[in-house]
């Protein structure tokens, strides 16, 4: 357990600095700074999904299938390995951005994850394997490991065709894509349906299989929504329309599992984790109707033209979905502890900094008026994340050392 919860202090700090560079690319809106803007995004992003929701996630996998059988001497190097790649990447995107150093880190990363997939596919307990909460851990393993082809084209698109290139961009939705419906989605499903599992409650198995054969059709499929802004044939148009339209109904047989299970769970989850899977479920909601407008030709333009838009998308899941769900399950796990303020802290800044991304999305499209000061705001909303994310590491880390 102690293990567990150091790993988890490490994503919370990386959790922490990608708060802290959000907040400082927003600076560039503000004041003149001597750095490079994209390096700064570059690094952001990579430590975001990368040092937060990989390291978070794995080591809930971790708490899961192996806190019993104790794999440390396979796990330690392979997490420490990763680390190193993380923190090589912290260091030379800022500086350099996709070159020599970040460009190596990156790749070793990509190794290191899959090292990682092997490990949890190959060690997982033969008792777990059976489990419909390891069937969808499982299948989030190999989108994370199919994500990859992303990080792999661009290095060969940006030695042949420049970044300049469609291809290069869509290389880089197909990686966040599926790691962001693919891995990340469905491995927190398959962590909620851990939780069902230990319940005296039977999950009904057809309709699982309904779900989950939905679900991974309509993640491949709405891939293509990713590509509607390169005006592609009509049938592209048809299978993002497929894609975002499955995904509807899978996730309304998700809901209705969820539904049938609630009450045994509102008894063994904290009133803490209770709320935020509700708001994760909520905010879940919203994702899906977005991914569903956007199949739409119309609004697939209008998210092309006006960035605000995808930015509050992408933080929408990020911060909301993907980052609310984690906290929960740590806390559920006991490798983290939070109360109401942090967390209102933590809500604040996130629900009122979309509102003004997104806002300002609304104003440049339909000429609304402009927000005063509206860079400013943004970053004075913004400092509630890492200050909610500081105290809640420095929180965890006075915890440890008591214990």
């Amino acid at each position: 357990m102690q293990l567990l919860k150091k790993h988890t202090n490490i994503a919370l700090a990386y959790f922490l600095l990608v708060g802290l560079m959000g907040v400082f690319l927003r600076l560039f809106f503000i004041f003149p700074i001597p750095a490079d803007f994209r390096f700064i995004v570059h690094a952001h992003s990579h430590v975001a999904l990368l040092g937060w929701v990989y390291i978070a996630l794995i080591t809930v996998i971790y708490k899961l299938y192996f806190s019993e059988v104790e794999k440390t001497t396979h796990y330690k190097p392979i997490i420490w390995f990763t680390n190193i790649c993380i923190l090589g990447m912290l260091l030379s995107f800022p500086f350099q951005g996709y070159a020599l150093f970040s460009i190596i880190f990156s790749t070793l990363f990509l190794i290191a994850s899959y090292w990682m997939g092997w490990f949890i596919l190959k060690h997982t307990p033969l008792k777990f394997k059976h489990k419909l909460s390891y069937v969808c851990i499982k299948a989030s393993i190999w989108y994370m490991l199919i994500s990859s082809i992303g990080p792999w084209a661009v290095g060969a698109i940006m030695s042949t065709l420049g970044s300049a290139s469609i291809w290069y961009k869509l290389a880089i939705y197909f990686y966040l894509h599926f790691q962001y419906n693919g891995w990340f989605i469905l491995a927190l499903i398959g962590i909620l349906f851990y939780l069902i599992e230990q319940l005296p409650v039977k999950i009904d198995k057809k309709r699982f299989n309904i779900f989950f054969y939905l679900l991974n059709l309509s993640i491949i499929l709405s891939f293509f929504l990713s590509v509607l802004w390169t005006k592609p044939p009509v049938i592209f148009y048809i299978l993002a329309a497929l894609g975002a339209i499955l995904q509807v109904v899978a996730f309304l047989y998700f809901f209705r599992i969820i539904k049938s299970s609630w009450p045994g769970l509102k008894q063994k989850l904290s009133p803490n984790v209770r709320k935020l899977l509700k708001l994760s479920g909520l905010l879940l909601v919203v994702k899906i109707l977005f991914q569903l407008i956007s199949a739409f030709p119309y609004f697939a333009d209008l998210a092309f033209n006006y960035k605000d838009f995808v930015i509050g998308y992408l933080h929408w899941t990020f911060l909301g979905v993907v980052s609310l769900c984690l906290l929960a399950f740590l806390e559920h796990f006991k490798l983290i502890k939070l109360n109401g303020y942090l967390i209102s802290l933590y809500l604040f800044g996130f629900i009122f900094s979309e509102f003004l991304i997104f806002y300002n999305g609304v104003h440049l499209w339909l000429r609304w008026p402009g927000i005063p000061e509206h860079p400013l705001l943004l970053v004075i909303i913004s400092v509630f994340i890492p200050i909610s994310l500081g105290i809640l590491l420095l929180k965890n880390l006075t915890i440890r050392l008591k214990s």
